[in-house]
């Protein structure tokens, strides 16, 4: 893989990403370009790197748009087109819907482009199937991805003035009873750092370990023959 901005993911353990069911395509894939949501980066290049997905290379939009998300849409459509304009012709999507509302699934139509399935990531890490499932009996949880246990303060945190104003926590967490950390590794800091989360948010912390859910197999479904586009 190579990532066209940014520096190169870090890699973790091969054996933490692959996940069961779905195995690496086989013979001499075209280049795919996956625009994807720099939450993903660390992550998709772990898969890339773990399942031999040379063919696909990776360049990310700012993880800050998900404070924004009304300027998802057009950002992938600006990045689609840019890709478009240096000669990429196999184009993949690394966002779930992720509060667009459904404006990016009308961005992907029009510009002949597929996204990963899902409402946002904690649902496609969990696997979309097993986190609909489960929705009503979770609908007191607040979610936390390896990436928002990294970048808690810089993601929710300030963004919600609890630096500046740690009296306003339960007015956004109230209606929260539990913070659900759901791993994509196995890392005992990042645990570390997302009980700590729970326990400033005044949440029970509970951990579930997903894995890269539906990720990988996306990754790998990218190789699947090109869609004309509309």
């Amino acid at each position: 893989m190579r990532q066209t901005t940014g520096q190169a993911p870090a890699l973790g353990s091969p054996a933490a990403f692959a996940g069961e069911g779905w195995s690496a395509p086989q013979g001499a894939p075209e280049k795919v370009l996956v625009i994807a949501c720099g939450a993903l980066a660390r992550e998709i290049g772990d898969i890339v790197a773990a399942n031999g997905l040379d063919h696909i290379e990776l360049t990310c939009l700012p993880a800050q748009l998900h404070i924004h998300p009304e300027k998802i849409p057009e950002a992938v459509r600006s990045a689609v087109r840019k890709a478009r304009a240096q000669g990429y012709e196999r184009i993949a999507i690394g966002y779930a819907d992720c509060g667009t509302g459904g404006l990016l699934d009308k961005v992907c139509v029009e510009e002949g482009v597929e996204r990963i399935a899902g409402p946002h990531c904690y649902s496609f890490y969990w696997g979309n199937e097993s986190f609909g499932a489960r929705s009503e009996d979770d609908i007191d949880a607040f979610f936390l991805t390896d990436f928002l246990a990294r970048q808690f303060e810089s993601f929710v945190i300030e963004p919600l003035g609890l630096d500046r104003h740690p009296e306003l926590r339960d007015i956004y967490f109230g209606n929260y009873r539990r913070l659900i950390f759901l791993a994509q590794t196995e890392d005992g800091a990042l645990e570390a750092k997302a009980r700590a989360a729970a326990e400033r948010l005044g949440l029970q912390f509970e951990m579930r370990k997903t894995g890269m859910g539906d990720l990988a197999p996306f990754l790998a479904s990218v190789n699947a023959p090109a869609r004309a586009v509309p």
